[in-house]
């Protein structure tokens, strides 16, 4: 077995089939070098400073392909001017390589205009410098949506949503400052559905019901009454509602009339006005109690010695006796007072 692995004609094989490997290597790496220019390399050049235009010429020359980036715009630097180069300037490079280059734009990048229509001006004005926009003038318009945002002007013209504006520009914001008080109601009686509302839009009041006579929609009918009538006064805003037909109105004066006793309520002028006067309401009385009188404590009397004690009391005088006393004292001019009666003293006897 050894013997024959060194027969000549193995070996020559071997040799070859070694030959052949090599040589596909050999052949592998040269098509390599050429196909992707191993050795060849070439210098970044120096654009930056320069202008995009010249900056892309000089990378056509050089055999060297480019990639702008410009979404950041700074206004220290000129537009359009190279302010950066990748790979750096002086790099070895192979032919082909890709080198990007960094832009100033010409301003600054745009932006979607926010929706900020009926919110609150203070929320919009915080959303609008969020995503760099400016707020220049604040214009108040009367509207029912007090405080809020009507409309979004720039450079005077009204912009929508999601429009597209330079970031940092300078936007004007239309704002509701209350409605309005005491409007005149325009007489919309006989013109066509169509053109009642556009005459209440523009009169800053708003369409209400529409009540059509056949039933259908058709805002060619004509209006032949309204609510409120034309000439009250009411506040912006307020709604105002139709009633059409296809009919003119002195062909419905009995309908008109219908509507008239529910819609029109009639002043009897013949009944005197009523007064009113204030009458004077007197707060009620309060009586206040009498206070209670104050009950004396009799004095004690003083105490009698036995002397007076013995005294007998004086006999009571006779009736014959007071009727002289009584002549005898009307005999007199003056009248003299009744004199008090005495009281009678008791004899005590002391055992």
């Amino acid at each position: 077995m050894f013997k024959s692995l060194f027969n000549w004609k193995v070996l020559l094989n071997l040799l070859v089939a070694i030959g052949v490997f090599v040589g596909l290597v050999w052949l592998t790496f040269r098509w390599l070098e050429y196909h992707t220019n191993h050795g060849q390399e070439i210098p970044v050049p120096n654009v930056v400073n320069k202008t995009v235009h010249e900056a892309i010429k000089i990378l056509d020359d050089t055999g060297l392909e480019y990639e702008v980036d410009s979404s950041k715009y700074d206004p220290k630097f000129r537009p359009f001017q190279v302010l950066q180069v990748f790979p750096s300037p002086g790099s070895r490079v192979k032919d082909g390589r890709t080198v990007r280059l960094k832009v100033n734009p010409k301003t600054w990048a745009a932006i979607a205009l926010p929706d900020v229509i009926n919110k609150y001006s203070g929320l919009a004005f915080q959303r609008l410098e969020q995503v760099g926009l400016k707020v220049g003038d604040t214009i108040y318009e009367p509207s029912i949506q007090k405080d809020a945002v009507l409309r979004v002007l720039f450079k005077g013209v009204e912009v929508k949503p999601k429009t597209k504006l330079p970031r940092f520009s300078i936007v004007d914001v239309v704002i509701g400052s209350g409605p309005m008080r005491n409007i005149a109601i325009p007489n919309v009686v006989g013109l066509t559905v169509k053109e009642a509302k556009a005459l209440i839009l523009r009169s800053k009041f708003e369409p209400g019901v529409v009540e059509f006579e056949d039933g259908g929609k058709d805002e060619s009918d004509i209006v032949y009454y309204q609510d409120p009538g034309a000439g009250d006064v009411r506040d912006q805003g307020m709604q105002i509602d139709l009633w059409a037909s296809k009919k003119t109105p002195a062909e419905l004066r009995n309908k008109i009339d219908q509507l008239n006793s529910m819609y029109r309520m009639k002043v009897d002028t013949a009944l005197p006005p009523v007064r009113y006067e204030e009458v004077a309401v007197e707060p009620a009385h309060i009586e206040e109690p009498a206070p209670a009188p104050k009950k004396e404590t009799p004095k004690p009397e003083p105490a009698k010695s036995e002397t007076q004690k013995s005294t007998t009391v004086k006999p009571t005088t006779s009736t014959d006796d007071k009727t002289k006393t009584t002549g005898s004292n009307n005999k007199g001019t003056a009248q003299q007072p009744a004199e008090k009666p005495k009281t009678k003293k008791e004899k005590v006897i002391i055992q």
